[in-house]
């Protein structure tokens, strides 16, 4: 590797905090089994004036997703089930699933499905789910109007989740093509009733004690809260990063839904 090439890495992001773009970045380049450049930048609370840092406890969103695979892939290892088994052996909501047709979100036609929705299905998000923010199909408006965009209704548990999702029509016949959604949530579920233990306690005895992955989980608590970074989304008058006081507040208390698709809180040296 070509430390100037590195080095133009580097600039290129810390353009994204000079020009007010970002708060702060951290990064790190593998290749292989090793790590061969780290840099971070900017700030973790930019008001505060504390900087980005190695300790930086980041809530990691999708990236949660490989880390339920893991999961999934162990407990396949051991025999606890196929991955052309339908979920439905798990998951009997999903005995008899709809598929959408055709019609608005104000009166969809669905046909049922040809195929049941299969562990392999979740695992490549082939399975027909979708999500309300994805804003590209007319599922995903009827994910909307069940209260489900960028979190779920309030009080909502895992299992309470994964009910209403499966009452949703697909957005097609599983296995037929691909498209963005919960599928990851919804294995995180099927990995709850297949051991009998919630995703949290799946997670730590699978991928996270194993790997010493101490600083990850779903929320931090105690001094690791404190190293959260604060929440900036974009100011759509300037373009820049505007802090989101009420948002930052996510990672600090254990959700009630224990998200396998995007619910964890990690530092970059624990996921590398």
């Amino acid at each position: 590797f070509d430390p100037a090439r590195l080095e133009r890495l580097d600039r290129h992001f810390a353009g994204y905090v000079d020009d007010g773009r970002l708060a702060g970045w951290e990064l790190a380049l593998t290749r292989h089994d090793s790590v061969v450049h780290t840099s971070s930048y900017g700030w973790r609370d930019r008001e505060a004036e504390v900087p980005v840092d190695g300790k930086t406890v980041w809530r990691i969103a999708s990236m949660t997703k490989p880390i339920t695979a893991v999961a999934a892939m162990s407990l396949w290892e051991e025999g606890a089930f196929e991955l052309t088994d339908p979920i439905s052996r798990w998951l009997p909501e999903f005995a008899q699933p709809q598929v959408y047709v055709k019609g608005n979100h104000l009166n969809p036609f669905t046909a049922p499905s040809q195929e049941p929705i299969r562990v392999w299905h979740l695992l490549s998000h082939a399975s027909g789910l979708s999500a309300g923010f994805m804003y590209t199909h007319v599922v995903d408006h009827l994910y909307r109007a069940a209260g489900y965009e960028w979190g779920a209704p309030p009080g909502s548990t895992l299992a309470d989740c994964v009910r209403d999702w499966a009452a949703l029509p697909l957005r097609f016949e599983p296995g037929t093509a691909w498209g963005y959604g919960v599928s990851t949530d919804v294995l995180g579920r099927l990995l709850e009733v297949v051991t009998g233990k919630t995703l949290d306690e799946v997670f730590t005895e699978r991928v996270l004690r194993p790997l010493g992955m101490d600083d990850t989980g779903f929320f931090a608590e105690g001094p690791r809260a404190d190293r959260l970074p604060a929440v900036y989304q974009r100011d759509p008058a300037t373009g820049g990063a505007l802090r989101n006081d009420a948002m930052s507040q996510s990672g600090r208390v254990m959700p009630t839904v224990l998200s396998g698709g995007g619910g964890l809180v990690s530092t970059l040296d624990d996921y590398t």
